[in-house]
């Protein structure tokens, strides 16, 4: 009996390809992400030989956006978000408005209308979350208050192409594309469009956020792994697919909520681990899919092009990200870490050039320009981010940019307000995450003084009005700890998992006060062995520690037994 098999071809030609070239890919120091875009132009229409059905792999990369989207609603922290408010929020909006603009200003030069140059410049100027988080956590900063910062930074970033995707259909035909409101007025489209928005988002926050996490539990108190890992798949597409078909709204949207609504439940971080497989196997066949689309002959066609795009991402939208960072009186550091986080684009650009294409809005050709941009910077990012120090070190010695970025900031100085007998023999504390707050509890409740060094100035504003001595800046530079008063202090704690500085905080602190006592935390095996041989510091392992205590309540309580059971 004949039957169709295209859908298993295009399956098994995507994910083998990409199989292949992300292998190839990640043997040559790049993403895989790279090696499953070049997948996609070799069994795409632009290339000789074997073809794939667009049309089903268009199908199959929708089921990809939906569980990216999921992906990234399951790991949004409102917390996270609003803890780095002050810089990210302001930040990304205003990086995203110079991008948008270097992009419409493109447009203009290609002779495009202002609807192309719109869509054009917001897919320039939003990053790719897959690309930075990897990339953050390859360096194990992701945990570090600039990988948070960079983090905050891109979520604000995808909240506000969310909101685009949203808007953007119903204003097709405003901004010279196909019509898609029947040719009503632009504030009832608006109104409509923001009302079913509005509906959905009402019903996933008062019935969705009960409901969902209801239903995981129930599913998990079956004891069936599989069966929770297809009711965490079957809440992702299905509350993407039914927000389009009851609320009108994207499926993107649907599946970012979806995500949003589970991370209330306990078993959220199950929920990510089960779903992982298949979010990672289906994004393979979004970029896949995504790959079919570019036309590589766009490189030799218009190479002029292509430069002054790739240009807008790596450096543009880089630039504008440093010099804002700097004017919110953060760090180098901070600055550098940030820019390279964004000199690259990737998943929501797919998202809005498809949909800008669809809409008639965007030209095939800024298309093509949009994907060859977003290939040739992914693949430079890991290097861009191995300029950072060498960079930070080279303008570290400027007294000009020490100056940028530090003058007159009064975060960054130790008030004069500060009794003096608290800056001798005080603890200096690196840090007050989570780790930093145990430690500041404990030596409150002991009566030893300390004062705090952290990089983000929203917590140490926050600390100073709560009368608790602290200085805003990267304990690796000399004038942070200079106001610590670390050459009158007993002791330098790390609380930070800062890989990069630890030495140079320890060297900095050492030579202004060698008698100085060391304590400094580690997530690696590996580094707090090298810095103990050094004989530099005391170092914690946190699974040491963690290990080290359950060891102690375990025997504590079997002794304990045993003496009462003996008597």
């Amino acid at each position: 009996m004949p039957h169709d098999i295209n859908l298993i071809t295009t399956i098994a030609a995507a994910l083998g390809m990409g199989l292949v070239f992300g292998m190839a890919a990640v043997k040559l120091k790049l993403p895989a992400l790279v090696g499953y875009l070049v997948a996609g132009i070799v069994i795409g229409p632009a290339t000789p030989g074997f073809v794939a059905d667009m049309k089903l792999a268009s199908q199959l990369a929708e089921i990809g956006v939906m569980l990216l989207m999921f992906g990234v609603g399951l790991h949004f922290s409102l917390d996270d978000l609003l803890e780095v408010r002050k810089i990210a929020l302001p930040g990304a909006i205003l990086q995203i408005a110079a991008a948008t603009a270097l992009g419409m200003g493109f447009s203009y030069v290609m002779g495009w209308n202002i609807g192309a140059g719109l869509v054009f410049g917001l897919a320039l100027s939003v990053a790719s979350t897959v690309v930075l988080l990897r990339a953050l956590e390859g360096r194990g900063i992701l945990d570090s208050v600039n990988g948070r910062i960079a983090v905050g930074w891109l979520v604000v970033e995808d909240l506000v192409t969310v909101l685009v995707l949203v808007l953007l259909p119903p204003l097709s035909g405003w901004l010279g594309g196909a019509e898609k409101n029947g040719g009503g007025s632009l504030w009832a489209t608006l109104g409509i469009t923001l009302g079913q928005v509005g509906a959905f988002i009402a019903f996933m926050l008062i019935v969705g956020r009960k409901l969902f996490p209801w239903l995981l539990w129930s599913v998990a108190r079956t004891g069936s792994r599989e069966l929770f890992t297809l009711c965490v798949i079957a809440a992702a597409v299905g509350i993407a697919y039914g927000s389009s078909e009851l609320f009108g709204v994207s499926f993107a949207l649907g599946a970012f909520f979806a995500g949003m609504v589970l991370r209330e439940s306990e078993l959220s971080h199950r929920a990510a681990e089960e779903s992982l497989p298949l979010r990672d196997t289906f994004s393979v066949l979004f970029f896949v899919s995504v790959g079919m689309l570019f036309d590589p002959h766009v490189i030799i066609q218009r190479p002029i092009e292509v430069l002054a795009v790739v240009a807008i991402i790596i450096l543009g939208k880089s630039i504008a990200a440093f010099l804002l960072v700097l004017a919110f009186r953060y760090p180098l550091t901070t600055a550098l870490t940030v820019s390279a986080s964004l000199a690259q684009i990737g998943e929501f650009s797919f998202i809005l050039a498809t949909l800008g294409v669809s809409l008639k809005l965007l030209p095939v050709e800024a298309q093509s320009l949009i994907l060859a941009g977003a290939i040739i910077s992914i693949a430079l990012n890991p290097l861009i981010f191995a300029t950072i120090k060498p960079i930070e070190a080279r303008v570290r010695s400027s007294a000009l940019a020490r100056k940028l970025a530090r003058s007159s900031d009064p975060l960054a100085e130790l008030p004069m307000t500060v009794d003096q007998a608290k800056l001798t023999g005080q603890v200096v504390l690196v840090g007050y995450g989570r780790v930093g707050q145990c430690v500041a509890e404990a030596l409150t409740e002991r009566g030893i003084y300390y004062v705090v060094a952290d990089i983000n100035r929203e917590r140490v504003d926050a600390l100073r009005k709560q009368g608790i001595p602290s200085v805003a800046g990267n304990a690796a530079e000399p004038a942070v700890l200079i106001q610590a008063h670390i050459a009158r202090a007993k002791m330098l704690v790390i609380a930070i998992p800062d890989t990069f500085h630890v030495r140079q905080m320890i060297e900095i602190a050492r030579a202004l006060n060698p008698s100085l006592e060391c304590v400094v935390r580690s997530h690696s095996d590996a580094e707090a062995t090298l810095l103990e041989k050094e004989n530099i510091c005391k170092v914690l392992v946190g699974e040491r520690e963690l290990a080290s205590g359950m060891t102690r309540h375990i025997v504590a309580t079997l002794e304990r037994n045993e003496h009462g059971g003996g008597s």
